[in-house]
């Protein structure tokens, strides 16, 4: 098991985070896009009425997972994590039925391996920790300020808080329940998690045996495609990194844009190459997650988008355990959200930034009681392919998600399938 881990350690760090606040410095603010799709539920003469709202989002800023070789290093030092005290709660993790926080694999293995400076790999900053602040207070002007569907102090009953088993992701989900409660809670916070095996927010290539071979196949594979290959030689060359050396242009963005982030010194030769590092790094992705093949997407998320559907049922039938419960919260990563975007159909080619959220809220006409899904990323709605309009018909939105919403037990069943294909 050892081995395994160890195997994955890159492989499953990549498929777990890496991204930018590059993209969002160059987008339209935030505050902006929210204020301006909300006004229609503020407004109680609308037709729709918020009867549940689910927000799958990124992870903070953090440290990088690998510092480009061969270049000049910058110190990542103790002192850029420190919590902003306006972020803290009081809370606990548990597994998924109340129990003790299971054993972490994969944040194990970024604490083999110390950053110059003295931090880990992948560790969540202050600058991290603010942005998923924003992001709830962005949540909470939405949801309790402009139309009083929340209450204002955090309770159980209505919020659900779930995170991959990873401490940025944890430490994320807490800094955006302080925003979105500004700290105002009766009772501690519980964060669920589970373990890696059996963890759906994010492609799960411990868990499914084929998505492991098709997976690592496909990363290994990316690097060489004709285009990326010759791209990947020139920037070698330009920044004098070593032949022998493994990197490829997710590895090189991540630090880049770690590095940017935070205000810290890149190599000035990667100014003429980061178009390129961008646009290769996505390349890969599209590549690694081939969305042109039904199963790959289905293998990535479609467990996830399944808890998604049956969490809106639930909510239409009145069948949840928690009747009261209007939110769920999903702290997951840049890989997360990419295969997600990319089944919904509104995958723009752009690497998700940090803390960008892609959310789904659940309306009822208030006279024909008929569902409708509006679905919004960054801040933003959008119209997704099949739906006839940003209000989407339920029926018309299963529809556009049913060629990748899976089962647990189908999934399952697909993950074992391995007959006929071989590691290559």
């Amino acid at each position: 098991m050892r081995n395994l881990w160890t195997r994955a350690g890159v492989f499953g760090s990549m498929s777990m985070a890496f991204g930018s606040l590059l993209w969002s410095q160059k987008k339209t603010e935030p505050d902006q896009l929210f204020s301006s799709c909300s006004s229609a539920d503020a407004n109680l003469t609308s037709p729709y009425e918020l009867k549940l709202v689910q927000v799958l989002f990124r992870h903070g800023a953090r440290t990088p997972l690998k510092s480009i070789p061969d270049v000049m290093e910058v110190q990542w030092v103790p002192t850029l994590l420190q919590p902003p005290a306006h972020t803290d709660i009081n809370y606990v993790v548990t597994d998924l039925q109340g129990g003790p926080r299971p054993p972490a694999p994969v944040e194990d293995s970024y604490r083999k391996n110390v950053l110059t400076g003295g931090t880990y790999p992948g560790q969540l900053t202050t600058v991290g920790m603010q942005q998923l602040y924003e992001l709830g207070k962005r949540l909470r002007r939405r949801y309790i300020e402009e139309t009083a569907f929340l209450g204002s102090t955090f309770s159980q009953a209505e919020v659900y808080v779930r995170s991959t088993n990873i401490v940025r992701t944890i430490e994320s989900a807490k800094c955006l329940v302080a925003g979105l409660f500004q700290q105002n809670q009766k009772e501690i916070v519980t964060i669920l998690t589970t373990e890696a095996e059996s963890e759906i927010l994010y492609p799960n290539y411990h868990g499914c045996k084929l998505l492991q071979i098709l997976g690592s196949h496909r990363w290994a594979e990316s690097s060489t495609l004709p285009d990326i290959a010759a791209d990947l030689q020139n920037i070698q060359n330009a920044l004098g990194i070593a032949a022998h050396q493994n990197v490829d242009f997710i590895l090189i963005r991540d630090d880049m844009v770690a590095r940017e982030t935070h205000g810290l010194p890149c190599p000035p030769v990667l100014d003429t190459w980061r178009d390129t590092v961008e646009q290769r790094a996505v390349d890969m992705m599209c590549h690694i997650y081939e969305p042109s093949k039904r199963e790959n997407l289905q293998l990535c998320v479609g467990p996830l988008l399944h808890t998604m559907l049956f969490n809106i049922e639930e909510k239409l039938q009145g069948t949840s355990s928690e009747p009261n419960r209007k939110l769920f919260l999903y702290s997951a990563h840049d890989t997360t959200l990419i295969p997600c975007l990319m089944a919904m159909g509104i995958f723009d080619m752009r690497w998700p930034p940090y803390a960008a959220d892609i959310t789904l809220e659940l309306h009822q006409h208030r006279q024909t009681n008929e569902a409708f899904i509006k679905v919004s990323y960054l801040g933003q709605d959008h119209l997704l392919p099949g739906c006839s309009g940003v209000y989407c018909p339920l029926q018309e939105f299963k529809q556009a998600l049913s060629a990748y919403s899976l089962s647990s037990e189908l999934y399952q069943a697909l993950c074992n399938n391995t007959e006929g294909v071989t590691k290559p």
